[in-house]
């Protein structure tokens, strides 16, 4: 990225002065009006002074808690005022509790005498990133990394990009949600047929109650990141909810990270080839991730109907209302 001017480089390095925490503080290092501070910015790197801060800081906490850093460590170094407060902030960014960084993003901390686990979704040297319209990401310990043309090389539609993280983000915390609310109701209660022959795709059966939209609802997710890694499908497993969630939460965070991977390498048109299907058929990863998202979304409110028949008083599962939540 070119920034073209020495005073855009100085407003840059005032957002990210740890003594800078506030928009007000941005301004004044730059001896410049609050105003005016975030139009130059914010037409000089296509995002705003605050967002970028907090993005970047993000990504330090990140590869802070890969590296060994506590939770509540990281949360004050980012500029937290709560550990609550910072939790929800990263869920929502990167689609996992920070509690899970140091496993997800590929941790220091396993015995080096072990044998390493078979991992075919590794993630990057880079996994600690978010994705940026300007290509400036914190690199350790301490330093900016700006990527090449911006980092728009690999995301050339920026906005398009945000749209499908807040749509990945949204359906992993509202599947939690509802994973969370079945546990109000019996075994029974979740088992019992709701809609008779009620089937979403063929291929995965009948879906006629609570605990069989659930099961899909993870499975889908299980089976497709098989696919693409090559490994053998996962069997169709008890969709009890206790095991339902901790499959849930094992999946959750290898699909963001297999998205993000996607997204980084620009590999929306890469063609998967699955020749565990009979035959052989090839799906575009773009039309992958917007087939598991489109169906999980009818699978949400299928199983909202079914408690709510129950007697459950579930919300909407409006993203909207999630978006002011998570804020």
């Amino acid at each position: 990225m070119t920034f073209g001017r020495d005073r855009l480089r100085e407003l840059l390095d005032a957002v990210l002065d740890e003594n800078n925490a506030t928009l007000e503080r941005m301004a004044q290092h730059a001896y410049a009006s609050q105003w005016h501070f975030s139009r130059t910015f914010a037409v000089g790197t296509g995002e705003s002074p605050v967002a970028l801060r907090r993005r970047v800081m993000l990504e330090r906490a990140a590869w802070q808690l890969r590296h060994g850093s506590s939770v509540t460590d990281a949360a004050f170094a980012a500029g937290y005022d709560s550990v609550e407060g910072f939790a929800r902030a990263f869920v929502r960014a990167y689609g996992y509790p920070p509690s899970e960084a140091a496993r997800v993003l590929g941790t220091g901390r396993r015995d080096p005498g072990a044998p390493a686990p078979v991992d075919h979704w590794a993630p990057a040297p880079v996994d600690h990133w978010l994705p940026a319209p300007n290509g400036v990401h914190f690199h350790p310990p301490t330093n900016l990394w700006v990527e090449e043309d911006g980092g728009r090389s690999t995301a050339p539609d920026y906005p398009a990009a945000e749209v499908l993280a807040q749509m990945v983000q949204h359906d992993l915390a509202d599947t939690r949600y509802l994973l969370e609310r079945a546990t109000e109701l019996d075994d029974d209660e979740r088992d019992r047929i709701r809609f008779p022959g009620l089937v979403v795709l063929e291929w995965d059966g009948p879906e006629e109650s609570v605990s069989r939209v659930l099961g899909n609802l993870v499975r889908a997710k299980e089976m497709w990141l098989a696919s693409m890694a090559g490994a053998d499908h996962p069997e169709d497993s008890d969709n009890g909810i206790d095991s339902l969630t901790v499959r849930f939460e094992d999946v959750a965070p290898r699909w963001v990270e297999t998205i993000r991977d996607i997204h980084r390498r620009g590999a929306w048109g890469d063609v998967l080839i699955d020749a565990l299907c009979d035959p052989p058929e090839s799906f575009v990863l773009g039309g992958v991730v917007a087939h598991v998202l489109t169906f999980a979304a009818h699978r949400r409110q299928l199983a909202r109907h079914m408690m709510r028949a129950v007697g459950l008083d579930v919300d909407h599962g409006d993203p909207l209302d999630w978006n002011r939540s998570s804020s």
